[in-house]
């Protein structure tokens, strides 16, 4: 087996262990809180990571410049406002309903590319974008009579509009990561992205440290009064990100976010051992239409 499959799984399985450890917190925290967790405790591992890379591996830091910066704080800031609307969500709709809107983010990302870039787009691209579609419509609608009227409400309603918006910005985060990685003048791809890594969550975890000593001081006091299960949190989403990187540094970027679509069968177990909820069958229809088109889109 080639090394960078179990790190892509380990990465999904990080991944989905933040975003059901966010979703516990959110009812003791709030949702400015439980995104918080994800950075604040989570820096210091970030910074470690670099620090071993640097004094144990030999590799030396890379040069920073004007570039990087505007990007990993247009990064830092995308990736804080969509990680919200993810937790948001998921106290509007059960935890794989959730994340299974979260997970059109490559298909916007392609719209978005022939839209505003004028990329080209395949025909077999445009068919997977239809059947990543159909499957949001068919979450949408999935407790509601199937008819356009629903359909079309469903998929403008808050909720919706809520889980496709974190998909988007959660794309936007990718693209600026990558971007500020990419400027760095360093050794290659895995210091440089340690190093954005460690730079980004010491930057969110500043910034939502000022957020929420304005909006709130009482927030900080009960992130650090959950601090267990905070950690716990940050320890998840810095190995997930750190699982990430290593395994785009190995195999090229489609294939390890093919396979990383593992994460929605963890989604579905978390959902059903730990939160007990109910997944319907359309429900489970739609979020494997929204799976294939994520992979027919990646491959064709």
């Amino acid at each position: 087996m080639e090394l960078w499959i179990p790190i892509t799984i380990a990465a999904a399985f990080m991944q989905n262990l933040r975003s059901a450890l966010q979703k516990h917190l959110q009812g003791k925290l709030g949702t400015r809180g439980a995104s918080f967790v994800r950075f604040g405790y989570g820096f210091p591992l970030a910074i470690l990571y670099v620090v071993v890379l640097h004094w144990l591996v030999g590799l030396p830091f890379p040069t920073f410049n004007g570039a990087f910066a505007f990007w990993a704080v247009i990064g830092g800031l995308a990736q804080i406002y969509a990680t919200m609307l993810l937790v948001y969500l998921f106290s509007l709709r059960n935890f794989a309903v959730g994340t299974a809107y979260s997970k059109t983010e490559p298909v916007q990302a392609a719209i978005f590319g022939f839209v505003l870039l004028g990329e080209r787009i395949t025909f077999g691209a445009v068919i997977a974008i239809i059947v990543g579609v159909i499957g949001v419509m068919l979450i949408s609608v999935a407790r509601a009579p199937l008819s356009w009227r629903n359909t079309f409400a469903a998929l403008t309603s808050r909720t919706a509009l809520i889980g496709i918006a974190s998909g988007a910005v959660f794309g936007v985060s990718a693209v600026a990561y990558r971007s500020a990685s990419l400027s760095l003048d360093g050794p290659g791809p895995i210091m440089n992205a340690a190093v954005t890594l460690a730079c980004v969550t010491t930057f969110q975890t500043a910034f939502m440290l000022v957020w929420m000593f304005w909006k709130d001081k009482n927030e900080i006091v009960q992130v650090l009064k959950s601090w267990r299960s905070s950690s716990l949190v940050g320890i998840a989403g810095v190995l997930g990100s750190a699982c990430w990187f290593t395994a785009m540094s190995l195999q090229q970027v489609a294939y390890v976010r093919a396979l990383g679509q593992i994460e929605l069968i963890f989604t579905f177990m978390a959902s059903y051992f730990l939160f007990h909820e109910r997944v319907n069958r359309t429900e489970v229809a739609g979020c494997l239409l929204i799976v294939c088109g994520i992979l027919g889109l990646l491959f064709w």
